[in-house]
């Protein structure tokens, strides 16, 4: 029972990114600890062989360098609680450099190298404080393997060990810094996702309308300061009341999601948002009869759009066109001016394109 709840599968459904990281932690630190306790075992096999050690301290050599890493994973993952086992073998860790830097008599380069590594190992697992709480433990080590040693004190660090630190200094050091490269990495990929997901529709992918708000915002901003050319157009789903009730709301959605792909086909480059339930906006640096252009051929595309799974539904858009001009102080006054535009299309039968609507700025409060 105690295997099972330990080793639960970190990628079943149910499991939430926060078990599903601790579930797998142990098995992220294991490659990086036989590569690191192996390599740090190349240097204290030298300086033990100069030693000319005994057999106890050979075969705790093999023990931590070649076994330990092998026991430390199977014993996170028959815990109760792998994540908190695992921080508890990375405190072991610690100790057994800290044991080793007093038993090789505090040979001066490989007892440093045990020291740094073990703490910077302790630094990229992330947890906050995991370092200073393993510190205590090495000293403690250390004090340990002094009196077993009694006390030895041999700094001096020879070529034959020098040469037996390099595969630490090279290899470990770059196996490291490589993962360290693949987490910032990926965490990187995570924040544009986010980035993405924090200004995009779910329905439609287009952005939403923070997002359309904050590039119609840049758009009369420059026609403002420069005089930029700027043009808004919103788009109304005619009758979509009508198409959910006879259709149901899975048509209503396909309908949402076909005139999004007219939108983008149209639009191009230019910014194209949702602005709420059957509400779109493009804006676009040009002006007001290049808006209607586009807007026309919006309205023919949404008119011949085929809508899967409801054979015989034909939906229709009305548009609102607004130029930016003196009037429009505030995106609030702009885009009432492209609703009275649009409303002046719904007025008209619908499947049209509204003009100009300037008066409507000067109207509104």
């Amino acid at each position: 029972m105690r295997q099972q709840a330990g080793s639960g599968d970190p990628g079943r459904p149910g499991v939430s990114a926060r078990a599903r990281h601790r579930l797998a932690f142990p098995r992220r630190v294991y490659p990086l600890r036989i590569l690191g306790m192996g390599l740090s075992g190349l240097p204290v096999g030298v300086v033990l062989q100069q030693q000319a050690a005994g057999w106890p301290l050979w075969a705790l050599l093999v023990l931590s360098s070649l076994l330990w890493p092998h026991l430390a994973l199977l014993r996170s993952r028959t815990s109760a609680d792998p994540y908190a086992t695992e921080k508890h073998n990375l405190v072991v860790d610690s100790a057994i450099a800290g044991l080793w830097v007093s038993l090789m008599h505090f040979n001066l380069l490989p007892g440093a190298l045990l020291l740094t590594l073990a703490t910077v190992d302790k630094i990229n697992t992330g947890i906050r404080g995991l370092w200073r709480r393993s510190m205590p433990w090495m000293l403690g080590a250390v004090l340990l393997g002094a009196v077993l040693g009694g006390f030895a004190f041999q700094p001096r660090t020879d070529m034959a060990v020098i040469i037996a630190c390099m595969p630490i200094l090279l290899i470990h050091t770059i196996v490291v810094s490589l993962h360290s490269y693949y987490l910032v990495r990926r965490v990187h990929r995570q924040n544009i996702r986010l980035d993405e997901l924090s200004s995009t529709d779910p329905l439609t992918g287009l952005s939403n309308r923070r997002q359309w708000e904050e590039d119609a915002q840049r758009l009369l901003h420059d026609w403002h300061e420069r005089g930029a050319p700027a043009s808004l157009v919103v788009v109304d789903v005619d009758d979509f009341k009508r198409i959910n009730d006879e259709y149901g709301h899975a048509a209503g959605d396909d309908v949402l999601r076909g005139l999004a792909a007219v939108l983008r086909s149209c639009a191009g480059d230019h910014p194209v948002g949702r602005n709420g339930g059957d509400e779109f906006a493009i804006v676009l640096p040009a002006g007001e009869a290049e808006a209607i252009r586009l807007a026309d051929r919006v309205r023919c595309g949404v008119e011949s759009l085929e809508v899967p799974g409801a054979p015989g539904l034909r939906c229709t858009v009305s548009l609102g066109v607004a130029a930016a001009g003196p009037e429009a102080t505030t995106l609030r006054r702009w885009m009432i001016a492209a609703d009275a535009s649009l409303y002046e299309a719904k007025r008209g039968g619908r499947n049209r394109v509204g003009e100009g609507a300037a008066a409507a700025i000067r109207d509104a409060a």
